[in-house]
């Protein structure tokens, strides 16, 4: 596919959560840099807030697209706005990153109707026109690989290579200080051990009981004698505080104080994050701190990219499973099957081999799967 190394300006789609942004981070990288280009993404307002510690991005467009599922969604105002300010833009290209169980072609008709001469993405469906450069999408009824593996080749049909595929963020400056005021103004001792707990998550399906949350913080701080800091963001501090309130002395509510910057400092210098899967363990990943994930099947491409740590998996109730079918296929073709829900004692476990033991546990790039059925 020729061309693409003249395009200097460049648009980027990832219209999903940060946690989605920050997984198609190498691939944008990649592009930056074997095209010196300008790159501009255009993505979610739940997603454009990391963007900001994405150096290679230059600009950010946010769009909150009706076709993606999101806590704000535009209507036919919006969409029209974002045609007419793309083709104010005048880029030479456009590519739109997506998961296997979601369609470019609502996006790529954006680009289409905005001019923009050259267009790609993995498509199920032929988009005829409305993209330049197709590529067949094949997952997941042939193979599945990670999403950071899925941009990665998506960029490489432009011609975009690179060589260190790991997840970067760059912190702007030094919040240590400010934090531990913060904190210690919640009764925190920062100068003593502490672990993050993250259990706030956008989606019911992949939350984690909080009578269970509970029991496994009350073991974790009996067993390690390490503070505990429960996260999150302004929404989430009631539920987090119904956690809180069934557990003892050292467990701190700290959702809401923290800017999204502190946030990824505090996961920086923390010893162990144990969360759901959620933007945090991408963050985790990309800031090398150790983590328990508690990672509900949904989608077995987004666990976190080359991260330490151990996996513990759970299955979500079948009330609350994705009625998507490309999503219900692979649940029942692919996903292990039967699963327990995790115990308490399954996450001191898990934690007790990071902070005790110091095993030099990594995470798979995949959620074991089984055999499709034939």
């Amino acid at each position: 596919m020729k061309g693409w190394k003249d395009c200097k300006k460049i648009l980027c789609i990832r219209l999903d959560n940060m946690g989605d942004v920050i997984m198609s981070s190498p691939a944008i990288r990649a592009l930056k840099e074997n095209f010196n280009c300008s790159i501009t993404l255009l993505t979610s307002s739940m997603g454009a807030p990391i963007a900001q510690f994405l150096t290679f991005i230059d600009r950010v467009i946010t769009f909150d697209a009706p076709w993606v599922k999101l806590n704000n969604q535009g209507g036919t105002h919006e969409f029209n706005e974002l045609v007419l300010q793309l083709k104010k833009e005048q880029f030479d290209g456009a590519i739109i990153f997506t998961t296997f169980s979601q369609s470019a072609l609502p996006a790529a008709l954006v680009t289409y109707l905005a001019g923009i001469k050259r267009r790609m993405a993995f498509c199920r469906e032929n988009p005829y026109a409305l993209l330049t450069d197709w590529i067949p999408d094949k997952e997941p009824y042939s193979f599945i690989q990670h999403q950071v593996q899925r941009d990665l080749n998506l960029v490489e049909k432009a011609g975009a290579v690179i060589k260190d595929d790991n997840l970067i963020l760059q912190l702007q400056k030094d919040l240590h200080d400010q934090i531990a005021r913060k904190l210690e103004s919640l009764g925190v001792n920062f100068s003593n051990p502490w672990i993050i707990v993250h259990t706030g998550v956008s989606e019911p399906k992949r939350r984690y009981p909080a009578d269970l949350w509970a029991a496994a913080i009350n073991q974790i701080v009996d067993k390690f004698g390490y503070q505990v800091l429960l996260t999150g963001n302004r929404e989430e501090i009631r539920s987090i505080e119904e956690i809180r309130i069934n557990t003892g002395n050292h467990v701190y509510n700290t959702a809401g104080i923290l800017s999204l910057e502190e946030f990824i400092t505090l996961i920086k210098e923390a010893p162990l994050l144990v969360s759901v899967n959620t933007s945090a363990v991408h963050i985790a990943a990309a800031m090398g701190t150790p983590q328990v994930v508690l990672y509900a099947l949904s989608n077995p491409q987004h666990l976190p990219w080359k991260a330490k740590g151990n996996l513990l998996l759970f299955d979500i109730p079948a009330e609350l499973r994705s009625r998507n079918e490309i999503l219900q296929h692979t649940h029942r073709n692919f996903h292990p099957q039967d699963l327990p829900m995790v115990r308490p004692e399954d996450i001191v476990e898990a934690c007790s081999s990071l902070l005790v033991r110091k095993e030099d546990s990594t995470i798979p790039p995949m959620i074991p799967l089984q055999i499709l059925e034939q």
